[in-house]
């Protein structure tokens, strides 16, 4: 039986500055909350200029809204060079409202910045709260390093906004993992409302083939978004042009924002490697993850997720800066026995990393470390919804599934 919800909304804020990790976040929970209500209608507000290169399922669409980038000092700056930052947030801020006055959605629901970039979400928060929409904060289940975290939120006053304005902080992964607000100061409060919902379980398509999709034995080399993740692809060359023994079969995938001088270098350089295949861009990673025999990656949240969900052996090498994120979660999913690690610098030598890519189509996968793994994220989610949608809708009603 699939539940229908008649004209039940919800609005989606996914900032989007750096990378595909939020838009993939918030596209992957839609999905799941569309397929098990019909009539539920979802609109996600992003950043990305690539939001466009994705499909939607039905009852699911985007506003795009001017975008911004993230450089690699952590500043920011307008993607449109002739327009100044302030001029574009300014415009953001208008959109996001707009938006939400238009469409007046049952549920607000924000990744991972809670008063959205440089605040601006909190004019359309305040206004949300007022007409009684259901306010989300969604987090990822490691956010930063917690004196970095503690520093920014502190700067901005978060922590107080969040216990004024959110009724719900869902983390996405569960309590036995990590905590994200670990070493900070955490009112009551706000510590009630969290919900650690469980890691968000992927799964492959059944209506799309990716047109990059193999049948041989393959490792699987992927840098997320790939705007900073030029270093890895050279690392994992490097080890090949270094060791003629290492003959494992790979496909990289470069990833959409990176920068194009770094692409056509390793494109060239990734042609002269028989071994290996180089793409650009991929929009159903999801079933080349689970084509692969093993994954090299970053360990940004959403390859984590993917790596948990078709049970693949993986080497992570994180970034270390500036935020640390990637870095906790693959020395915590190590420490577990879920992953291997190589730091950057390690990373960085063709002995070391020749060997462990030579091991890594044997280890064992995430399933066989004895850790439970709970990916139950989206069916938590999935549920809450449905309670809250049920506490406020007169008309709601179970029906047959269409």
């Amino acid at each position: 039986m699939a539940r229908r919800l008649e004209d039940a909304r919800i609005l989606m804020y996914s900032h989007d500055t750096f990378g595909l990790g939020h838009l993939r976040r918030c596209r992957a929970i839609a999905h799941a909350l569309v397929e098990d209500y019909r009539g539920l209608n979802i609109l996600i507000i992003s950043g990305a200029t690539i939001a466009g290169a994705f499909d939607y399922r039905a009852r699911v669409d985007f506003v795009k809204i001017p975008s911004v980038i993230k450089l690699r000092n952590g500043e920011y700056t307008s993607m449109a060079g002739h327009i100044d930052l302030h001029e574009t947030l300014k415009m953001r801020e208008a959109s996001i409202r707009h938006t939400a006055e238009t469409f007046q959605p049952d549920i607000f629901i924000v990744d991972k910045e809670p008063m959205g970039l440089k605040g601006e979400v909190e004019d359309t928060l305040a206004y949300l709260k007022a007409r009684g929409t259901v306010l989300v904060l969604g987090l990822r289940e490691i956010m930063d390093a917690p004196h970095l975290l503690d520093a920014e939120w502190k700067r901005n006053g978060i922590m107080q906004k969040i216990d004024q304005y959110y009724d719900s902080v869902w983390v996405y992964g569960p309590p036995d993992f990590y905590d994200p607000l670990v070493g900070l100061d955490v009112p009551p409060s706000v510590r009630r409302k969290m919900d650690f919902v469980g890691f968000l379980q992927r799964n492959v398509s059944t209506s799309k083939t990716s047109i990059n999709a193999r049948s041989d034995n393959y490792i699987l080399v992927t840098t997320g978004g790939g705007g900073d993740g030029s270093d890895l692809v050279h690392d994992v060359m490097n080890a090949y042009e270094y060791d003629p023994t290492l003959q494992q079969k790979a496909l990289v995938v470069l990833g959409p924002y990176m920068p194009a001088a770094e692409r056509a270098k390793l494109v060239a350089k990734g042609s002269r490697i028989p071994y290996i295949e180089v793409i650009e861009f991929d929009n159903h990673m999801e079933e080349l993850i689970s084509g692969a025999t093993g994954v090299v990656a970053m360990g940004g949240y959403n390859t984590y997720c993917e790596i948990l969900s078709f049970d693949k052996p993986a080497l992570i090498v994180p970034r270390v800066k500036p935020r640390e994120e990637q870095l906790l979660r693959a020395k915590r999913a190590s420490e577990l026995g879920l992953v291997d690690m190589l730091l950057p610098d390690q990373s960085a030598n063709p002995t070391v990393m020749s060997e462990a890519l030579k091991r890594l189509p044997e280890r064992l996968p995430p399933s066989k470390s004895g850790c439970t793994l709970q990916l139950k994220g989206l069916d938590h989610i999935s549920q809450t919804v449905a309670h809250w949608l049920d506490g406020r809708s007169p008309h709601l009603s179970v029906v047959g599934a269409e």
